[in-house]
């Protein structure tokens, strides 16, 4: 019902995602699909699922929303390492053409329409330009980065900033995010939607072996769970 109250060219962008998803043998779970549609609807999204519940899928559902309409989308994460690591994995998923990479230290394809950068690289733009920056979507991993006492200010200073911005704040460990939501709401206009899940998809087990390690892996080799 939600899907067939999307515009036009959101439910065909929409479409086209999920069926690439179908293609590729994913079966999306209701928190993934919730956020998906309030993406292609024009809202900001807060995404608050456990570790393992496929956020990224959703981050390349608003990159594929924006390379569609011809616009930027980023992706900032709090260090290096992992901006490294999305800028390869969305370059084999959108291409090395559409996608790059501002880190402060290595600067990959600044045109591109998809860029992965550190949190403080966005922060910063947003400080020099405000909303003449060229940021019509954005993923801020890690949010729960926000409260913290020393690098905080870089995922807050885009919210306060970049008031033309949609943006899909993710991760798996946040509090009451009502404050943060009404406040972007009245800065934008726009609409804010919470999306929850305490399903954790991929279990996690915790058990302790005082076995060699070789001997430890062989025993989950047998039992299938590598």
């Amino acid at each position: 019902t939600v899907r067939l109250g999307l515009r036009q060219p959101a439910r065909q962008i929409l479409d086209l995602f999920l069926t690439w998803v179908l293609d590729i043998g994913f079966e999306l779970y209701p928190a993934q699909e919730e956020a998906l549609l309030e993406i292609m609807a024009g809202r900001h999204v807060i995404l608050n699922t456990p570790t393992g519940s496929g956020k990224s899928l959703v981050a390349m559902g608003m990159h594929f929303k924006a390379m569609c309409e011809g616009k930027t989308c980023f992706y900032t994460s709090p260090i290096k390492a992992l901006a490294s690591e999305k800028f390869f994995a969305l370059c084999d998923d959108f291409g090395a053409a559409d996608v790059g990479m501002l880190t402060g230290d290595a600067s990959i394809n600044p045109q591109a329409k998809i860029l992965c950068c550190t949190s403080e690289v966005l922060a910063n733009m947003a400080l020099r330009s405000g909303e003449r920056r060229d940021a019509p979507y954005a993923v801020l991993d890690e949010f729960h980065y926000y409260s913290d006492a020393e690098r905080g200010w870089a995922w807050q200073v885009p919210l306060i900033t970049l008031n033309r911005t949609r943006f899909l704040l993710m991760s798996a460990t946040l509090g009451d995010m009502t404050p943060i939501a009404e406040r972007l709401e009245r800065a934008t206009g726009v609409p804010v939607a919470l999306v929850t899940s305490a399903v954790r998809p991929v279990p996690l087990d915790f058990e302790y072996r005082e076995t060699p390690l070789h001997q430890t892996i062989e025993t989950l080799l047998e039992a299938e769970r590598a």
